[in-house]
């Protein structure tokens, strides 16, 4: 059952069409994707959907507990901003309270809430520090706490990951996962996407204020027109890499002084392609995996975001 239906959205700033005709849904229990490169309109969906800004155009409809709304209530709504939105000059358990009570939580009951979340978060013994004592990954954990703490029942996060460690990537990414079997909707915007493919049920890929893509990692494939890259290393050097722009090849890129990464059309004639790969050079060594969400960012909406793909903030 969709929680969220989005219609025909339309949103413009002065020149710029920042939202051109966006409709989806998002269903109860699901973790949903929205991506894109900056400015492809992302923070103005996300700015509609919360109450932050009204559409200029269209729809939004969400299934509160007391029926269609046009709009959810700050009980049922969580939300990390990608800006820090904390006092910092306060304690962290101060600031989760306070926090908790604009959405309808009483002191006591907030102060219990947060107990154990801070432990899981392991800053349980910090909880009467200053918030401008923490790093910056600390920070982004007493943010996504404040967003939980009131058992929510749409979590919209903005750059989630952002200032996470590997390791604190990993305790979000089973967090998030929990909070799904536990029924709650997630909407998140990122640009880890490794993390991202390990995570969404449906992704929505937008550029220019506009869907580009939408779906599941198979869908996307499909839809894309690539499902597979070959990684390629023959016992001789190369002296021309086009020689592998056979049919069925997209895509070459050198991968070392031996090896080439090929990504490969949705219908590529694998045996035909094996035997025109190999028919010139021997063959050292083969690798095959299915396209990266990573890959098909890149071919849909070009690489002036690579950097940003890659994790470099």
């Amino acid at each position: 059952m969709a929680l969220l239906t989005v219609e025909r959205l339309h949103k413009q700033y002065a020149t710029v069409h920042a939202v051109d005709d966006l409709s989806f849904n998002l269903d109860s229990g699901q973790i949903f994707a929205l991506l894109g490169p900056n400015g492809a309109g992302k923070t103005s969906t996300v700015r509609m959907l919360i109450g932050l800004t009204q559409p200029d155009r269209g729809s939004i409809c969400y299934q509160s507990r007391h029926g269609n709304e046009a709009r959810i209530s700050a009980a049922e709504l969580g939300y990390l901003p990608e800006e820090r939105g904390l006092y910092q000059d306060q304690k962290i358990i101060d600031v989760l309270v306070y926090m908790a009570q604009l959405r309808g939580i009483s002191q006591r009951s907030a102060r219990e809430a947060a107990q154990p979340w801070l432990k899981r978060f392991d800053l349980a013994d910090r909880a009467k520090e200053k918030v401008s004592a923490l790093s910056k990954g600390n920070q982004q954990k007493v943010q996504l706490i404040a967003s939980l703490l009131h058992k929510p029942r749409l979590l919209v996060l903005d750059e989630p990951f952002s200032g996470l460690d590997p390791i604190n990537q990993e305790l979000v990414l089973g967090l998030l996962r929990e909070l799904r079997e536990q029924g709650i909707t997630i909407l998140l915007s990122a640009h880890q996407m490794a993390l991202v493919e390990r995570l969404a049920d449906h992704i929505l890929l937008l550029n220019k204020g506009r869907q580009v893509l939408a779906g599941d990692m198979d869908k996307l494939r499909r839809d894309a027109g690539i499902s597979l890259c070959l990684t390629i290393a023959y016992h001789d050097k190369l002296a021309d890499s086009s020689a592998l722009k056979i049919a069925g090849v997209l895509d070459v890129a050198a991968d070392g002084d031996d090896s080439f990464k090929l990504t490969l059309d949705h219908h590529a004639d694998l045996n035909a392609l094996l035997s025109a790969l190999g028919s010139s050079h021997r063959i050292k060594r083969i690798h095959s995996e299915a396209v990266s969400l990573h890959d098909i960012y890149l071919r849909s909406v070009g690489h002036r975001d690579s950097a940003l793909l890659a994790g470099v903030q």
